[in-house]
């Protein structure tokens, strides 16, 4: 019985380790994803990475997919890389954003439409939809448009 015993152990020391690792999961897509698209739950899923080689830098979990949007093509079945994802832009071209002018002394609002879309702290060239004038401004975090003053 000891002899069987210390078998057993010595069997089980022996064994690979890549038995004892933990399975490595990858995020890929249900259908293809086309650039500019919002990544949700329901387009993506964990598969288990049975390729050894395979690189780094691909997306391991859903939640650090979903909410993002795709730079590029993301073809269904094929991980997903982290580099090729984006925050979804605050504005986008084209619709109503809130311009606002602060001075020590007053503050002035008027309506605008942005020229391209933006993220959070980035300057972009906003149209008055009031006047047709076209200034520069950053983009705040609640969507509206600070404009730079010159």
């Amino acid at each position: 019985m000891k002899n069987w015993l210390i078998g057993g152990l010595i069997g089980a020391l022996m064994l690979p380790a890549a038995a004892f690792a933990q399975t490595k999961y990858a995020v890929v897509p249900n259908v293809t994803i086309y650039p500019g698209d919002v990544i949700s739950e329901n387009l993506v899923a964990p598969v288990a990475v049975t390729n050894p080689r395979l690189a780094g830098g691909y997306a391991s979990a859903v939640d650090q997919v979903v909410g993002k949007v795709a730079k590029r093509t993301l073809i269904a079945g094929r991980t997903i890389p982290l580099a090729v994802l984006q925050e979804p832009y605050t504005v986008k071209r084209g619709t109503n954003v809130r311009l606002t002018f602060s001075s020590a002394r007053m503050v002035i609002t008027a309506r605008g439409a942005p020229t391209q879309d933006a993220m959070v702290g980035d300057v972009i060239k906003v149209r008055n939809l009031d006047t047709g004038v076209t200034v520069n401004g950053t983009v705040m975090a609640d969507g509206s448009v600070e404009v730079v003053q010159k």
